[in-house]
């Protein structure tokens, strides 16, 4: 039996690996990779390389074995990632596995937004297939904002259609930590989490925050939706990317990402790692 991340070289598959190399032994950690290449660095640690491809069903066939516990990290391709899915849960249901961890998205079922979407489709497949199942609804990640600072700071503003919305946002490595968790400890199995930071933010407090890291006085320009598209492209984002970060601060300002339920901090056993602790980080490499 082996832990199988699919996935495993993006920026949640690989901080999943790294935290699952700190309690079990490499040899019993499987990472689905659709480059052997970019992979070589965790092969050389010990780790055991399916190569399999979402695109590619076909290829799916050797990359679980009975009994294995395996997660399922989202694609990211938004239109595509129904049929990526299908394929791994009929490979995984095939060869026979004893769990299949997922990663969708906070709110599951009631999330209404257009990139939940795909989420609660593939959480069904999953239900249908009769695989003893764990869903990882994760929030989200604070570094959808942390890692692009450069515009706010030469602009001076954080800007959304957001209103006055609150974000429970946690980092990829606490979310990393969480899936960890999941596939390696007791008491998990057909199990939905809903997986958020500890303290809910506002966009305003956000700015704010940023104002008092930086010394210099970063506004929150709250903006209508079609403004922000606007913005967005502008700024050379596809339409349709643009499109779904706006109607996802839509769903922001309906209070559909800012759930504090516990279960990140419970699942990891420590409290979530803090917006201000990120912002400096980010900071100080920007």
């Amino acid at each position: 039996m082996s832990i199988v991340v699919t996935g495993a070289t993006g920026a949640l598959g690989r901080l999943v690996v790294e935290q699952l190399l700190t309690t079990v032994p490499a040899d019993r950690i499987a990472a689905v990779v659709r480059d052997k290449e970019k992979a070589a660095g965790l092969a050389a640690r010990g780790v055991e390389l399916r190569i399999a491809d979402y695109d590619r069903p076909e290829t799916l066939t050797g990359a679980f074995r009975a009994g294995d516990r395996v997660l399922l990290i989202s694609g990211s391709e938004v239109g595509k990632r129904v049929p990526q899915h299908t394929a791994v849960i009929d490979a995984a249901r095939a060869a026979g596995v004893a769990q299949l961890a997922y990663t969708g998205v906070l709110g599951g079922p009631g999330a209404d937004f257009e990139l939940a979407a795909e989420h609660k489709v593939t959480e069904q497949l999953i239900l249908d297939s009769g695989l003893p199942y764990t869903f990882l609804r994760n929030g989200w990640y604070t570094e959808n904002y942390t890692a692009n600072l450069a515009p706010v700071l030469e602009h001076g503003a954080v800007v959304s259609n957001a209103g006055d919305g609150r974000v429970a946002s946690a980092t990829r490595a606490d979310y990393a930590a969480a899936a960890a968790v999941a596939v390696t400890g007791d008491g998990h199995l057909n199990t939905a989490y809903e997986l958020s930071g500890d303290t809910a933010w506002s966009f305003a407090e956000y700015a704010a925050l940023l104002s008092r890291a930086t010394g210099r006085e970063i506004a929150y320009n709250n903006v209508p939706a079609a403004v922000h598209q606007e913005i967005l492209v502008g700024a050379g984002l596809p339409e349709g990317f643009a499109a779904i970060l706006v109607d996802v601060d839509e769903a922001i300002g309906r209070g559909l990402l800012a759930g504090t339920s516990g279960d990140l901090a419970r699942l990891i056993g420590r409290p979530t790692t803090p917006l201000a602790e990120s912002v400096t980080a980010a900071l100080a490499t920007a």
